[in-house]
């Protein structure tokens, strides 16, 4: 795990540290969090990408369409808002957010009114 965390890059050892350092985690949240870390990361990278070559480019036929990164940097950004949200970190109050592990029951079809 210590190799793992010494190759993270600034944003993903800050959401480590404001996580793993206040909240005693399982292997698995550790896990988790860990990929959670990553993906800030390569946020950060992307988001230099569209610093420097911008928000589109031209394809093979002439035409300006948006750049793959940008597609790919807002699958990531809903890839880690979903695995913090994973980790139900507790608010200031120590509550943890509902869990929603499992399907919702089906919803049924209407009856009729007679």
């Amino acid at each position: 795990m210590q190799e793992a965390l010494a190759a993270l890059g600034e944003s993903g050892r800050a959401l480590w540290e404001s996580v793993a350092g206040k909240f005693g985690l399982e292997v698995y949240e550790q896990q988790l969090l860990l990929q959670a870390c990553r993906s800030a990361d390569l946020l950060d990278r992307m988001a230099e990408k569209t610093a420097v070559s911008g928000l589109t480019v031209t394809n093979a036929k002439g035409d300006e369409v948006t750049a793959p990164w940008i597609t790919e940097h807002r699958q990531q950004s809903a890839n880690l808002a979903r695995m913090i949200a994973s980790l139900r970190i507790p608010d200031e109050e120590d509550v943890r957010p509902q869990r929603r592990g499992a399907a919702r029951k089906s919803y049924g079809i209407r009856g009729s009114v007679a």
